[in-house]
């Protein structure tokens, strides 16, 4: 069974890509905070700290704008709109977890829950091309010089360049 905090995520990906298609098809009435209960409900006893997903979600959902120009630079190739919509939000997860939960979250654990959810929901190359994109934002935040033996950022390192990733553009 997954790990809570992982179950946390997976939870979390699903509440904002939800919430992302409802307010992209004009929904009116799409509210993030009932999305998470909603999905977090069959879940509950098995998640146990359902805090955790609510302030991933909310955190994420709240800064989207700021996380999407944030990646803009770290995957110039491949505008932010023309990413799949599960990738772009493995990413905003992602990228959320490194910038801004480094005190509880290590970014070496950051980086590879993206590249789980990427590769357990994204297409055949999102792993590959998450772990790019956030190699490149590891890097780029300074984290490396801050990991204990930069060994996150041997892990991190970009296994395929965003034209190699295939990463499904809708």
């Amino acid at each position: 069974m997954a790990s809570n905090r992982h179950l946390g995520r997976i939870i979390a990906l699903q509440s904002l890509y939800e919430f992302e298609f409802r307010e992209r098809a004009g929904d009116a009435t799409a509210e993030i905070d009932p999305i998470i209960a909603k999905n977090i409900e069959p879940y509950s006893k098995a998640l146990g700290d359902t805090e955790f997903v609510y302030r991933l979600t909310q955190g994420v959902a709240n800064h989207t704008k700021e996380l999407d120009e944030a990646l803009r630079p770290l995957a110039p190739e491949w505008p932010i709109d023309s990413i799949a919509a599960i990738d772009r939000n493995v990413l905003r997860i992602g990228l959320y977890e490194l910038s801004r939960c480094s005190e509880s979250v290590p970014p070496k654990v950051a980086i590879n829950e993206a590249v789980e959810l990427a590769k357990a929901f994204g297409s055949e190359n999102s792993s590959k091309f998450v772990n790019g994109v956030l190699g490149t934002a590891f890097r780029q935040l300074g984290l490396d010089a801050n990991s204990e033996g930069n060994h996150a950022e041997q892990e991190t390192k970009p296994q395929a360049s965003p034209e190699d990733s295939g990463s499904s553009a809708s």
